[in-house]
């Protein structure tokens, strides 16, 4: 068994110590290009497609690297056909985004292993640039385009090194060509992003399948959800402060209040109806002016701070208010969107809401909790003082031994028993559940809020990031003369995670612990999130948020006014002429010339071809003269001695010292003897 393994090992050796044959070097060039081309797809590919997409990379880069056959075609087809059913019962059709992408990428790496021809590698050259684009139709980060501009210039090397026919130069010097090439499109290719006539919508938008999701914000509230969102550090939405913010404290993102509870958990129950925002707020002090830009969600929720004097505007899709001042939009936000809005800290929420209209927010459902029922009467201000209750509540959070975390424990049927009274360890979520369940039980009306809490300024271009680590949940409890009043008693328990940010309680770290990835104080990772952050932001800014009204003031800024899609169309050819003309001409004046000698050599050989001697392919200068002065050849004799001389004088010039410099006199003498040869 020894000497069979060291024989294997001896054997690998020398074979990779062995000049690597084009044909199979080529190749994996090939698979390492396709590797990078399909990498990005596992993030959002089902784990089967992307093992398999895999083992398949791997079987054919092992059958290269042996210098096996390719595998016949009667055990590939049953391949196919089974990752086609499987795509299909994944995703229960073959049509849609995601199970078209996962078929394009199982054809991709299947058509690898029956690559015979030099026609087969283009078409997996070709369908390689395809699945370039679909990673797009998932993330359009700055990220994923750096990763395809890798791809796509390790793909253009490919493509050059199946081309040469002589020899190859090296990977090195392929590679420049291919970023070369790259590099020159970049010109006209801003042109066209920049003047080409816009569209309203994604340019990406694509049906995705049924079972895809956003993160963010649930239509409900149950112990753990928010705790779960809470561990993500995605970014959920930027924004820009017009007027000078609030203090951390005041941050409030207001999204969606949960008037119905069933003992598990809270849910908003029907949509209430659109309102007026001032017809049922009372506003004072200044407004704060700040613009929002809102990450896709797929859910129809809007975020502005606490309150909104009005709801923003989004081009086609129409947004308001509902009577609990919930701002949505029409329709689902599945693509990023931006808006202004002017909110105020300081307002009065319904403060005439009919006494009937608040029964809702009284209700508890029968059988559940006992203890805590009985825990909110004794509670209870015995003069019926609402102040005194909630202060008495509060003093009760502080006061006991809970923790805020985001691991909390499961809870059971009475849930707001056990976390009480047993576990006393929880997230927003609990202790704004708990505490609403506690005011109701006071005859007190109360509801749970969602939305988000704090944010972070970034120093490098000043947008406030606001994650989904900022995710949070609040009471709102009915004041007589006040209306709905935010009460939050997660301050009673961490008031660092309003007054500051969740990383004062909870810090930020990644790799179990090891990193740190807080922002600040010389901090390392924390600095590089920060100005990555802030790079991201610019290119959604300025690149994925280039819309048909920024297109249409860019170009009112180049003096055309009210310009339409023909006046769009004449700018862009007009650019994009200039812009390759500009490109081209230094390319043409800077080509390689033709050597003088070996022009007038292709002119001796097609005057010769023209006279019934065609030189062929491996014929070199030498060999042709033997042939065409042969005693069999029908030249006559003077032409034969000009050709003879001809060709000696030619293949000293390229091929001997003489070709080292090429003498003026040696040059005419060709073109003479030329003249003799016709």
């Amino acid at each position: 068994m020894g000497v069979s393994v060291s024989n294997s090992i001896l054997s690998l050796r020398r074979r990779a110590s062995r000049p690597m044959s084009r044909d199979k070097a080529d190749t994996l060039l090939l698979l390492v290009s396709c590797t990078l081309v399909l990498a990005p797809q596992t993030a959002h590919l089902p784990l089967w497609t992307s093992l398999l997409s895999a083992t398949l990379l791997l079987w054919r880069g092992w059958i290269t690297f042996r210098g096996n056959r390719m595998p016949p075609q009667w055990l590939l087809l049953p391949i196919a056909i089974a990752a086609m059913v499987s795509v299909y019962f994944t995703y229960r059709t073959f049509f849609g985004r995601d199970s078209g992408v996962a078929m394009v990428v199982l054809l991709l790496t299947l058509k690898l292993l029956e690559m015979r021809a030099k026609r087969d590698l283009f078409v997996v050259v070709l369908v390689s640039f395809f699945v370039m684009l679909t990673n797009f139709f998932y993330s359009q980060s700055i990220g994923t385009a750096l990763m395809m501009v890798a791809a796509l210039i390790s793909m253009i090397t490919t493509q050059l090194s199946f081309q040469y026919t002589d020899a190859v130069p090296p990977l090195a010097t392929r590679l420049r060509l291919g970023a070369l090439i790259f590099g020159l499109s970049i010109p006209l290719t801003l042109v066209l992003f920049i003047l080409f006539p816009r569209i309203q919508g994604p340019l990406w938008g694509l049906p995705g399948g049924a079972n895809t999701g956003r993160t963010g914000l649930s239509d409900s509230m149950a112990p753990g959800n928010i705790a779960d969102l809470a561990q993500s550090d995605d970014v959920a939405f930027r924004v820009k402060f017009i007027d000078p913010p609030p203090p951390q404290s005041k941050l409030y993102w207001r999204a969606i209040v949960f008037n119905n509870y069933d003992g598990r958990t809270w849910t908003h129950g029907p949509s209430p109806a659109r309102v007026m925002a001032n017809s049922i707020v009372r506003l004072r002090g200044p407004g704060i002016r700040h613009q929002v830009t809102l990450e896709p969600t797929g859910r129809r929720w809007l975020f502005t701070l606490d309150l909104p004097r009005s709801a923003p505007t989004l081009p086609g899709n129409p947004t308001g208010f509902s009577t609990d001042m919930q701002l949505s939009a029409a329709r689902p936000i599945n693509e990023r969107v931006r808006y202004d809005a002017t909110s105020f800290i300081d307002y009065d929420l319904q403060p005439t809401e009919p006494v009937a209209n608040l029964r809702n927010g009284l209700q508890l459902p029968p059988g559940f909790n006992p203890k805590t029922l009985a825990f909110a009467a004794a509670l209870r201000a015995p003069s019926g003082d609402t102040t005194q209750s909630i202060n008495a509540v509060l003093q009760f959070f502080h006061g006991q031994k809970f923790s805020y975390t985001l691991e909390p424990p499961l809870l059971g049927e009475n849930a707001v028993d056990e976390f009480l009274f047993a576990t006393q360890a929880g997230f927003c979520e609990h202790y704004a559940g708990a505490f609403v369940v506690l005011m109701r039980a006071m005859g007190i009306p109360a509801r749970v809020v969602t939305g988000y809490q704090g944010g972070e300024i970034n120093s490098v271009d000043g947008y406030m990031e606001v994650r989904q680590s900022d995710a949070h949940a609040w009471a709102e409890v009915w004041l007589d003369n006040r209306g709905w009043v935010r009460v939050d008693p997660t301050a009673a328990v961490a008031p660092e995670r309003v007054q500051k940010n969740l990383t004062s309680v909870i810090p930020r770290t990644t790799l179990g612990g090891l990193i740190n990835l807080s922002g600040g104080n010389g901090n390392l990772f924390g600095e590089l999130r920060v100005n990555w952050g802030a790079l991201n932001n610019a290119w959604n800014q300025w690149v994925l948020n280039y819309s048909l009204e920024k297109q249409r003031s860019f170009i009112q800024s180049l003096g055309f006014e009210d310009a339409d899609w023909k006046t769009l169309i004449s700018l862009m050819s007009v650019l994009g002429v200039a812009v390759m003309a500009v490109i081209a001409i230094p390319l043409v004046m800077n080509r390689q010339k033709i050597d003088p000698a070996q022009e007038l050599y292709v002119a001796l050989c097609q005057q010769m071809a023209r006279l019934g001697y065609p030189r062929a392919a491996h014929e070199g200068p030498r060999t042709y003269r033997l042939r065409l002065t042969a005693a069999d050849s029908t030249l006559t004799p003077p032409r034969k001695a000009a050709v003879a001389r001809f060709l000696a004088l030619y293949e000293s010039i390229r091929y001997g010292i003489l070709g080292q410099q090429l003498p003026k006199a040696g040059l005419s003498q060709l073109k003479n003897l030329l003249a003799e040869c016709k």
